[in-house]
């Protein structure tokens, strides 16, 4: 049987404390929470790969559902500067590992997921975890009857960045979103003062486009 708590302290060590991620807290619930417990029994041997797991559809396939590469997680989280009151919504939380990590370094998660069968699977994993509220909806339109947000986390990539999402964050809230595919992308912090947003780059990262986040494909005779 598979060591797993072995496997989780060699993805802390090998893949996050190597790639600049310096946030205890981040590293803390990272140990803590069981991602085999979020994935389909047959992928759990792989739930700590370094690499983008599919939860849902084959990997590669068009939308096909994904947990983030942790290192990746990690860095956004990191970016988000996430403090213990705040208030944040993960978009996108397909199974729920990523709110259930946000869920001991944030106040108040509210995990938002459009897919019916991957809500299910979310709301078993992290059931009794008071931090966290799973809310079922479209991904790009956010959650605005709980909001305003400090934080609002993209798990997937963007090509562009639904303006409903920017408006549901506080004055000095920040969303942290992978922008753009392939090469070309980085992970962006977006942060709103008053009625504008500044963006700036955090790190480059390729991850799965998240269904929904795709630009607008102009009109083709």
């Amino acid at each position: 049987m598979m060591d797993f708590a072995r496997a989780r302290r060699t993805m802390v060590d090998t893949q996050i404390r190597v790639n600049d991620v310096t946030d205890t807290r981040i590293v803390d619930a990272l140990m803590a929470v069981p991602r085999e417990n979020f994935v389909p029994e047959t992928l759990r041997p792989l739930a700590y790969l370094d690499d983008d797991l599919a939860v849902k559809g084959e990997s590669g396939s068009r939308g096909a559902r994904y947990l983030v590469e942790p290192v990746v997680l990690a860095r956004m989280i990191q970016a988000a500067g996430i403090g213990s009151g705040d208030h944040v919504l993960d978009v996108g939380a397909a199974t729920g590992y990523s709110s259930a990590v946000l869920g001991r370094i944030a106040g108040s998660v509210v995990a938002l997921e459009e897919d019916g069968d991957l809500a299910e699977r979310a709301k078993a994993a992290f059931a009794g975890d008071s931090g966290v509220t799973l809310v079922q909806g479209p991904l790009a339109g956010g959650a605005a009857a709980q909001g305003p947000f400090d934080v609002i986390l993209l798990q997937g990539a963007a090509e562009v960045v639904p303006p409903a999402l920017l408006e549901q964050l506080k004055e000095g809230g920040r969303l942290v979103a992978v922008v753009g595919t392939g090469r070309a992308a980085k992970c962006m912090v977006h942060a709103r003062l008053g009625e504008e947003f500044s963006v700036r780059p955090a790190f480059d990262a390729a991850i799965p486009l998240l269904p929904g986040f795709e630009k607008p494909r102009g009109f083709v005779f």
